[in-house]
């Protein structure tokens, strides 16, 4: 039986987003876990960080907005050789993760990289092709995000293993008196 998904699939240079089957070679599967998705997009922010990457910026691109990823990253740098250091960057750390890019475009030149992992795209510009082409602008209605928001919440105890640990603490106690 062959199912159908809307995925993008990438043939060479060119995208094509639509229903797509089995057979075709599917770039990724969108049921990824949303936490799954912030640690990476997290490990790619580290990455841009680490790197000495100059004003971050994080959208979390709305539904309705036409964007075909989840999540915009944009950093820029003070060189060529400092953007491509960057995009290596990203690439090696979530690539130590498991996870590689579908598409990475203008490496050589190093003004704009964009580094593709379909849930999220990473940006990469030189400080002349960030002011030229002001995503930020194309994109206002994106929601921006601190790197700190991505962070996954820590795990809340639930009530029954709370009254087990309370119960616990108790038995233990009695039998010491």
């Amino acid at each position: 039986m062959r199912t159908l998904r809307h995925s993008v699939v990438y043939n060479g240079d060119s995208a094509r987003v639509g229903p797509t089957t089995n057979d075709q070679r599917l770039v990724t599967d969108f049921c990824m876990k949303k936490s799954d998705l912030k640690r990476q997009v997290t490990a790619a922010i580290q990455a841009c960080l680490d790197k000495k990457a100059e004003e971050l910026s994080i959208l979390e691109m709305e539904k309705g907005s036409g964007a075909f990823t989840d999540y915009f990253v944009l950093c820029s740098g003070t060189n060529p050789r400092q953007v491509q250091a960057i995009a290596d960057e990203v690439e090696l750390r979530l690539k130590t993760a498991g996870v590689r890019p579908a598409h990475v475009e203008g490496y050589k030149q190093g003004e704009w990289i964009l580094v593709d992992y379909v849930d999220f795209v990473v940006h990469v510009f030189s400080e002349k092709a960030r002011k030229f082409y002001d995503l930020e602008r194309l994109w206002k209605t994106a929601k921006r995000l601190e790197p700190t928001e991505l962070k996954p919440k820590p795990r809340v105890k639930t009530a029954t293993k709370a009254k087990k640990t309370v119960r616990a603490r108790g038995t233990a106690r009695r039998e010491r008196a």
